[in-house]
């Protein structure tokens, strides 16, 4: 019997791309990379306009705080230093590369030959500029080290649960060999014997190749979860594998779980046997409007709008709306020449049909099914109403920052209301308020000590 969790909903799955090899891309004349494709702060550049770059080489810095460094995915010469605006609509300080297409590699690219501990792991995934590729964009080596001494499981998330994305099938089905040597080292630096694959079971192909590949494993076990959405939430696989409910503030590690996106984990592979940084990825081109959906091999870098020229657009069919991601949880772009970056897994070109749902709606009927449906056991009603009230600490005593903001509320609502922009609103709020306090309370505490100096002197 398949596993799975309470809530969350059932979508149409749209895996068009499913059957379709992963492609390789070539980088176009131009490249454009952001030195922001993580959470947290922003890379520095440490390269300056004229130089000549090699691909693989590190082009971006992280000098402090939480973040991972960016390398240029082509050799050539770096074009232009500026801001450019990224998916989330940021004005990011961004590199321009022209590429000589020569794919000249870098001397630094070595693979790693020392003695695998959980900090030289950490460090190898950290230079390799590795950060959660599911879309999080949280960056691994933090996540490696911070479970350091409470990892009892480690999961590989296959579940690729959003609707149209098939990037991760595929590498389950062309690269099985480099997800399970991935895991195989995460298992060796943390010390530990417990490894599972948690693949939905609409991939029956990929559920037979990966347990055929670890039948002879005993410490890497192939679980089948139930396909619903979102069971690609790491809270939701917790439940479906163990049982376990993850607390508000605590992460995974906390209950002994530690969890890597399928192209992360084979990502990390890669890093340690070749020294290759993350300067390309898969991804999955498709929507109602694309003449030939395809997977492939991208350089990071590349604009949308090339991909999609290369995909072709049906003629009979007028574009409506381009998604970064999937359809629950990606964002429409206001640029088609917004790059590919390290958590791109989708480009989706939409026509009115398929995005008429929310073309309009009406007023919230109370009809409960949000409620019932959400995985996270929120009232998202009552988060949208405060939130559209601007009663912003109301709707966080409703828990909004415990949303994941999967969607499952408003694709469910029969009132078609946005009820998951209204949750992103308020968390952007609380989390604003929450900065303000905590910089008000740094200066006060920075002022009380400056006091107590002067006292003293």
């Amino acid at each position: 019997m398949a596993l799975t969790f309470r809530g969350g909903i059932h979508v149409a799955e749209h895996k068009h791309t499913a059957g379709c090899a992963i492609e390789p891309f070539e980088a176009p004349e131009l490249v454009y990379l952001p030195m922001q494709q993580h959470i947290g702060a922003p890379a520095t550049p440490c390269v300056a306009v004229g130089d000549k770059v090699l691909c693989g080489q590190t082009i971006g810095v992280m000098e402090k705080g939480l973040g991972a460094p960016i390398h240029s995915s082509v050799s050539g010469v770096v074009e232009a230093i500026k801001p450019m605006q990224d998916a989330q609509g940021r004005a990011i300080q961004t590199i321009v590369i022209r590429n000589d297409f020569e794919n000249t590699l870098s001397p630094d690219i070595k693979p790693f030959t020392g003695d695998l501990t959980l900090d030289s792991l950490a460090e190898v995934v950290k230079k390799a500029g590795i950060t959660g590729m599911g879309g999080a964009t949280f960056p691994t080596h933090v996540k490696i080290s911070s479970a350091k001494g409470k990892a009892e499981h480690i999961i590989i998330n296959c579940a690729e649960c959003e609707p149209y994305i098939t990037a991760n099938h595929r590498l389950m089905l062309e690269k099985p060999e480099s997800i399970i040597a991935g895991l195989t080292v995460l298992l060796d630096a943390y010390g530990i014997d417990d490894g599972i694959l948690a693949v939905e079971d609409n991939k029956p192909d990929a559920i037979k190749l990966l347990t055929e590949m670890t039948k002879d494993m005993s410490r890497i076990k192939v679980k089948a979860l139930k396909t619903k959405y979102p069971q690609g939430d790491e809270r939701q696989l917790m439940v479906a594998l163990f049982g376990k409910e993850l607390p508000a503030g605590k992460l995974p590690a906390d209950l002994g779980c530690v969890i890597f996106n399928a192209e992360t984990c084979a990502a990390i592979d890669t890093a340690v046997t070749s020294g290759m940084p993350l300067v390309r990825r898969v991804v999955t081109v498709d929507g109602d409007c694309v003449a030939n959906p395809k997977n492939l091999l991208v350089p990071l870098g590349t604009p949308f709008s090339a991909l999609l020229a290369h995909c072709g657009l049906k003629p009979n069919k007028t574009l409506r709306k381009v998604v970064s991601g999937g359809p629950m949880m990606g964002q429409a772009q206001y640029n088609i020449d917004t790059p590919v970056v390290k958590g791109t897994a989708a480009i989706l070109a939409l026509s009115q049909d398929a995005d008429a749902k929310l073309a309009s709606y009406s007023q919230c009927i109370r009809c409960g099914r949000c409620l019932a449906h959400c995985p996270m056991h929120l009232a998202p009603l009552y988060i949208m109403k405060y939130a559209k009230a601007e009663d912003f600490a109301e709707a966080e005593s409703y828990g909004a920052m415990s949303c994941v903001e999967c969607g499952s509320c408003s694709y469910i609502c029969p009132a078609s209301v946005p009820i998951l922009q209204y949750i992103r609103i308020a968390k952007q709020k609380i989390g604003d308020e929450r900065r303000k306090k905590a910089a008000a309370q740094k200066a006060a505490e920075e002022a009380k000590a400056k006091e107590k100096e002067v006292v003293k002197q």
